[in-house]
């Protein structure tokens, strides 16, 4: 089964059960979640596997996507995706849209990176990896999401995990098997 962004185009696909993509349903309500803030955002993709949510984020107007994917084959994956998506923007967001590809465990990416603030970070990690509170803090201490941005969190409806500390569940939606955390950092609170 391959598979398809919102709008028809068709991804690679990694093999094997290494990754697990977003479910279409879920990508489509997030991006309408997101769209107020999606254009020209600045996307931050962690444990991105194929792309596919990344590739919504820049098929759908977000002005730079950078994504992070510790296996080297399927970061490569991710690339390719990614690199499809943009060549098939029309000529002018084609030469203003950024992308790039880090192949690098992202609590590491995240403690190293110079990157300029993002507006939206979307992290997905393998469900039961214990990842969600390390991602939340790094993100918090590297100064990498931009006052007012969001932070959503891909979990297993079963295994919500607790809001980290420093941060505010701005909503909690539930897709099936599949919850979405939105947060917003707890300094943005006024």
């Amino acid at each position: 089964m391959g598979l398809k962004l919102s709008g028809g185009r068709r991804l690679l696909s990694p093999p094997g059960d290494t990754a697990r993509p977003t479910a279409s349903r879920v990508r489509l309500a997030v991006m309408n979640c997101l769209a107020p803030e999606l254009v020209g955002a600045r996307w931050l993709d962690l444990c991105s596997g194929s792309g596919v949510m990344a590739c919504e984020a820049l098929q759908r107007g977000a002005g730079a996507v950078v994504a992070i994917e510790r296996d080297r084959r399927i970061a490569a994956i991710c690339r390719a995706n990614l690199e499809a998506v943009q060549a098939g923007l029309p000529a002018q967001r084609r030469s203003e849209a950024t992308v790039a590809v880090h192949c690098v465990p992202a609590e590491r990416w995240l403690q190293q990176s110079d990157e300029e603030a993002f507006d939206l970070i979307y992290a997905d990690p393998p469900y039961d990896a214990g990842l969600y509170r390390p991602l939340a803090d790094a993100i918090l201490t590297s100064d990498l999401l931009a006052p007012g941005g969001t932070l959503v969190l891909e979990c297993g409806t079963g295994r919500v995990p607790a809001v980290p500390a420093g941060w505010h569940c701005r909503q909690e939606r539930r897709y099936g098997s599949t919850t979405l955390l939105l947060l917003g950092m707890e300094s943005d609170q006024a």
